[in-house]
């Protein structure tokens, strides 16, 4: 059988999920940097579409996305497409045989599958369809449940669930190579795991953002923000060595009162390493400690791949940073309170951010990426209010909807030079470095929004802060 390199007019298909659209693109471009590809979409390219045709990659590239991608179903080696089946055909027609024959010998097992998007076909209209191919030149025997080669015809009838047209507005068909990890937002559900908490991030997000941050075998992450570690879990599937801090003593070791329904107190196991030993990723935990963001201990290197976190947002779990010495006051008999953190003050969001950013800035290794959650008040946001570093690029900035008045923004940041000392001086004379304040009223802006619907179930997700 000829290989793939042999080859020619290699042509890709990408089938996505129709779930957090607005996080697909960043995804595919950082799967794509680290294998040093370029994001080539075709002319008809659509964003929003559940279809991507990509040049300029060969099979190996394609199996190298689909091994991290969450937000892509399958991948297929294009052979046809076109706004009709007629047009469909003379594509077909056209596709040099050479690139076909392999996969169409005799003594060969295949299978065809149908999809559509946007529409249901009975099962007599999908055989329509199958017959309808009966001009390729296949030449081995159909295999329904094992076959060596699998065939898929894929009909798009656009985004309108209210206005769905009688025939397809464009029809794909080509050579199945390989399923994406949709999967692993399954095995790895928040519902199923040993650890948890009120803010523990979604199973899919938390790979969304590791691979935005382009986290490979053998990096060194970081989440300054740990909670229950659901950031570190998805990294060490990738390979990565994973360690996190947080202010929260009793988070940090797996203390207090447990999240779950009808439990009342964490069990003796219940921590972020046995996360990692759930998912069979142990030997890739660090360690946690727990440490105040505002006050890092870390020396003045260059230590982290990628700075992954959720910032608290002072909905669900309060904003804090410890206080002065003397401001502390200790608890009756020595006994801590669950929160553990001797002095309590605002932390206002301007400042977590504003820090995080010039943390980032002093310790990620060169080109490494910050990826964090940016909370915001919808009818108010603009681009301006995104937290600058003159050491740091924007690489993409993504919404997830959280009520009609609020969201949170994925926000993408690599690293492209060395912070000098007097770039300090820059956040006080540059306005595009100067914290934008209205981040500090999100908690108000947040709960004014929900009074005033008061009963209605207009929120769509929890607030997470992990």
């Amino acid at each position: 059988m000829a290989t793939t390199t042999s080859r020619s007019c290699l042509q890709y298909l990408l089938h996505l999920a129709q779930d957090n659209l607005d996080f697909r693109l960043p995804e595919i471009k950082a799967l794509l940097a680290l294998r040093g590809k370029p994001f080539l979409p075709d002319a008809n390219f659509k964003e929003k579409s559940p279809f991507w045709c990509l040049d300029g990659l060969c099979e190996e590239d394609v199996r190298g996305i689909m091994a991290r991608s969450v937000c892509a179903k399958s991948a297929l080696e294009l052979w046809g497409h076109g706004k009709s089946h007629s047009e469909l055909k003379t594509s077909l027609l056209n596709y040099p045989s050479a690139n076909m024959l392999p996969f169409m010998q005799k003594d060969s097992t295949y299978r065809i599958n149908v999809y559509t998007f946007n529409k249901t076909l009975e099962m007599a209209d999908r055989i329509k369809r199958i017959d309808s191919l009966e001009y390729l030149p296949f030449e081995g025997t159909v295999s329904l449940k094992s076959p060596e080669h699998i065939f898929c015809l894929l009909e798009d009838y656009g985004t309108d669930p209210n206005n769905i047209p009688e025939h397809p507005d464009y029809i794909y068909f080509g050579r199945w190579i390989v399923d994406g990890q949709r999967e692993l937002i399954r095995s790895h559900s928040v519902k199923s795991r040993h650890f948890i908490g009120n803010t523990s991030m979604d199973a899919g997000l938390s790979f969304i953002m590791a691979n935005q941050a382009k986290v490979k075998e053998n990096d060194l992450v970081f989440d300054p923000f740990v909670g229950t570690g659901s950031l570190l879990v998805a990294c060490s599937q990738f390979g990565a060595y994973v360690c996190g801090t947080d202010i929260d003593y009793n988070t940090i070791h797996g203390k207090g009162r447990s999240s779950r329904k009808n439990q009342k107190w964490r069990g003796p196991d219940e921590n972020i390493r046995a996360n990692l030993r759930q998912y069979g990723t142990e030997k890739m935990y660090l360690d946690v400690m727990v440490s105040d963001a505002a006050k890092p201990v870390w020396r003045e290197a260059e230590l982290f791949d990628a700075i992954i976190t959720d910032p608290p947002y002072g909905i669900r779990e309060s904003t804090r940073r410890t206080g002065s010495h003397k401001d502390i006051t200790k608890p009756p008999d020595g006994i801590y309170a669950e929160s553990h953190v001797p002095v309590s003050q605002a932390y206002h969001l301007s400042d977590i951010f504003t820090d995080l950013l010039h943390f980032s800035a002093h310790h990620l290794v060169m080109g490494g990426r910050l990826v964090y959650w940016l909370p915001v008040h919808r009818p108010e946001y603009c681009e301006e209010m995104l937290p600058l570093h003159p050491s740091l690029q924007l690489i993409s900035n993504c919404e997830q909807t959280l009520s009609s008045h609020t969201s949170r923004r994925l926000i993408t940041m690599e690293k492209i030079k060395k912070p000098e000392e007097l770039e300090g001086l820059a956040h006080l004379t540059d306005p595009r470095f100067c914290p934008y304040q209205g981040h500090n009223a999100f908690r108000e802006k947040y709960f004014s929004g929900v009074n005033k619907r008061c009963g209605k179930d207009e929120e769509k997700s929890d607030v997470s802060g992990e």
